[in-house]
């Protein structure tokens, strides 16, 4: 069974569940989409990656890098294989010292040490034909990663000076979620 390459495209706060979040992949090459409804802690793992944000203490998924590396253990791919009453299945596929092994995982999780050690993404057509959605359906193929939420204009009134000023202090505070929201509206206003 070949496998189909994803990459990560779109990351938004859910406005349907409280506390969820849509991650979007899209088919490499591809107009098929595959929205993944995750948690705020994997979102906010997966967004610190995303916008190159260093927390002050490593995140779970920082430490389980850190560990893999100390044991010379790569994370060659993350592998979406199964989709089970709405549920997708991943693991991960390590190797050390020439060995392979698959690792169950969450898809959330597999995702966000998938950005972490900057490796592929892939699943399977039978995945992508019962989850998958058409990208005129849900985002357009100009879209870039987004991290957004209903709130965003809070900092609009916001000089530049304070939105960093409170950005280190989200960071400090290890509000993460917080810390990618003033991170986008400094990048929008850079752009």
């Amino acid at each position: 069974m070949d496998k189909i390459k994803l990459d990560i495209i779109g990351l938004s706060y859910s406005q349907t569940l409280c506390g969820a979040y849509a991650l979007v992949l899209a088919e490499s090459g591809g107009k098929r989409r595959l929205p993944i409804i995750i948690g705020g802690f994997e979102a906010q793992a997966i967004a610190i990656e995303l916008e190159k944000m260093t927390p002050t203490r490593p995140l779970t998924h920082d430490l389980f890098k850190s560990l893999a590396q100390t044991f010379s253990i790569q994370l060659k791919e993350v592998v979406i294989y199964n989709l089970q009453e709405g549920i997708f299945f991943a693991k991960l596929v390590c190797e050390k010292d020439g060995v392979f092994s698959d690792i169950d995982a969450r898809t959330s999780d597999a995702i966000a040490l998938a950005v972490r050690f900057d490796c592929p993404i892939y699943t399977f057509e039978s995945i992508l034909s019962s989850a998958g959605i058409l990208s005129d359906e849900f985002l357009d193929e100009e879209d870039e990663i987004e991290i957004a939420d209903s709130d965003d204009n809070e900092f609009s009134k916001m000089t530049k000076a304070e939105l960093e000023e409170q950005l280190q202090t989200a960071i400090d505070q290890e509000d993460y979620e917080l810390a990618s929201k003033i991170r986008d509206e400094i990048n929008k206003r850079e752009a």
